[in-house]
């Protein structure tokens, strides 16, 4: 497989960027959902992705397979995205006094999916960039041990042990979630 350019190049098909784009954006907008659980996010991350291609202009690498790296770039952004959305927020709950305990009310079960969605995604705001891509890639792409360690260049032992560690965390956090504690 030859390297795509991702500068422009005349001629009658799309090349370059574009072409990437029209290949390559279902993929990294499903990517991004998987991760954020929102259309609109997955929108900005999509264009996130292909923006920072856009801006490389000439200094863009040649990319060897453009399908792991815009795959692995739509979760790095949507992550990204996840972590600056978790500061905002935090931010924003520091200024509010009298927040009431989520201990107070008892939700129904779909609000407690969604509840339950939006703490994974803060949570995995809160881990290493590797831990988070690992997990996403291991849980939301369902992809097994040896593809991710193929895709990010990493050894199986390594993913292993990354998983073991960001679930770990998971749990940790969770049951301290579900006590009360923040």
């Amino acid at each position: 497989m030859q390297p795509a350019a991702v500068n422009e190049t005349a001629g009658s098909e799309p090349r370059g960027l574009e072409s990437l784009f029209l290949q390559h954006q279902r993929r990294v907008f499903q990517a991004a959902y998987r991760v954020t659980g929102s259309a609109q996010d997955a929108e900005d991350v999509l264009q996130t992705v292909f923006l920072r291609l856009a801006r490389q202009g000439e200094a863009a690498p040649a990319l060897a397979n453009p399908s792991s790296y815009l795959y692995r770039a739509a979760l790095n952004a949507a992550l990204d995205l996840l972590r600056a959305r978790r500061e905002r927020e935090s931010l924003a709950l520091e200024a509010v006094q009298g927040v009431p305990g989520s201990r107070e009310l008892r939700p129904d079960h779909a609000h407690e999916d969604e509840v339950l969605r939006a703490w994974l995604r803060r949570a995995l705001a809160g881990l290493p960039p590797r831990a988070a891509l690992v997990f996403a890639l291991r849980h939301f792409e369902g992809r097994e041990n040896k593809e991710i360690a193929q895709a990010l260049g990493i050894s199986r032992v390594l993913v292993a042990v990354t998983l073991h560690r960001a679930r770990h965390r998971l749990q940790r956090e969770f049951r301290a979630m579900r006590r009360g504690r923040p």
